[in-house]
């Protein structure tokens, strides 16, 4: 396995296979008949069989297993709470430790890549129908993928200029390369999917357009707007998702300040802190109201943060914002025991203590031809549980469709 742990930013963080290491780490699989790996993965990328595959040097049927059950397959090789999910359930974890599935999972789709495989094909002949997908984030992008290979026309409406919602925006690309995140894409462009960018579809309003265009509308949005405490109009206090994007846009390159403190204990907060980082604040601190044991992020990305050197201080909330002529100078927090309290300078105040709904999307409910999939529907989970309920969504509006006279 080839180590390449560069803190720059851009630069992939970690450890990657090459082919005498993977078929190295594809040997130690206990080839298990139940394959509980397979039935730990919530979108059914079916990680025992494509190791068989690996073991047995049928690196284009590994590669064919995957991108079949899961089309973001390398965006979620990369960024999959593996270490909670199938490498949990490998059962070589009771003899010494798990399978490296995601590792493996990153390599086949390289491998992918490189020698130009053509796994998915979009039949010929379209059926009746047409459907519209609001938002290109990985809920939307499994629902078209699957309508497209059942043969159906499908139009992605975008608000931002690329595609790809919290993966192009959201996560840092250290963790996920925007290549990674382009190679998926295109893949379901070369389905036939048609994507619309920089048009925003604004609600109830915009559904109901919509609706008078295609016979069913699929809403996956996912949560835009980012929970803030206290006055968020003071100068250095953002959230996590605008500042994400801002040094995304900018590939790196911005102006970051010197004291930077991120609230939050998820893997947006260690996103956030990883980023500021290495875009060259001097000094980051996470700061997390329960207890590490708590905090929802994957452990790997804890590790990471440490072993850069960022302090996660625990059972602090904040309490005040301090500033001076609107501009932020320090943040007073007061401890889970409601004795101590913690005073820390900072120029920079991020909150990552999770998102929301944009407001036109708040009260939204599905109803006759309008189905919905993602975190706007389950409050927040994880990339591959989006790439599942897409999935399947689209089955529901297959059977909805056939029984419907359609356009």
């Amino acid at each position: 396995m080839t180590k390449t742990m560069d803190l720059e930013y851009g630069k992939p963080i970690g450890k990657k296979f090459n082919i005498r290491t993977a078929m190295e780490e594809a040997s130690r699989c206990l080839l298990c008949h139940d394959a509980p790996c397979s039935n730990a993965c919530p979108a059914g990328t079916d990680p025992g069989k494509f190791i068989r595959s690996l073991r047995f040097r049928n690196i284009k049927g590994a590669a064919e297993t995957i991108r079949e059950n899961n089309i973001l397959g390398g965006s979620c090789s990369l960024i999959c709470p593996h270490s909670k999910l199938c490498e949990e359930a490998c059962s070589r974890t009771g003899i010494d430790k798990p399978i490296k599935i995601g590792a493996l999972q990153a390599f086949l789709i390289e491998q992918e890549k490189t020698l130009g495989m053509k796994i998915l094909k979009a039949p010929k002949e379209k059926k009746d129908g047409k459907i519209a997908c609001i938002g290109s984030g990985p809920a939307s992008l499994a629902c078209a993928a699957k309508l497209a290979l059942e043969g159906y026309n499908v139009t992605i409406f975008e608000a931002e200029e690329k595609p790809g919602g919290v993966l192009t925006y959201g996560i840092n690309p250290s963790r996920l390369p925007q290549e990674v995140v382009e190679h998926d894409i295109e893949i379901v462009k070369e389905l036939g999917v048609e994507f619309v960018m920089n048009k925003r579809i604004d609600g109830k309003e915009g559904i109901k357009e919509l609706k008078r265009q295609f016979d069913a509308i699929h809403v996956g949005v996912g949560l835009g707007k980012s929970k803030v405490i206290g006055n968020k109009n003071i100068n250095g206090v953002v959230n996590a998702l605008d500042f994400l994007k801002d040094v995304k846009e900018n590939d790196g390159k911005i102006d970051v300040e010197d004291h930077v403190i991120i609230i939050g204990g998820g893997d947006v907060a260690m996103d956030c802190a990883i980023t500021a980082k290495q875009v060259g604040a001097k000094d980051v601190c996470i700061v997390y109201r329960r207890t590490i044991e708590e905090a929802p992020a994957n452990i790997e990305e804890l590790r990471l943060v440490q072993r850069m050197g960022i302090p996660i201080i625990t059972q602090f909330a904040p309490e005040k914002i301090n500033e001076e002529n609107n501009r932020l100078i320090g943040v007073r927090f007061k401890s889970k025991d409601g004795y101590s309290e913690l005073n820390l300078k900072a120029d920079k105040l991020i909150f990552a203590i999770g998102q929301e709904p944009a407001q036109d999307y708040k009260d939204f409910k599905v109803s006759d031809g309008v189905f919905a999939s993602g975190d706007l529907i389950n409050g927040g989970e994880t990339v591959v549980q989006a790439v599942a309920e897409g999935k399947e969504v689209a089955l529901e509006i297959i059977e909805y469709l056939s029984k419907k006279e359609v356009k």
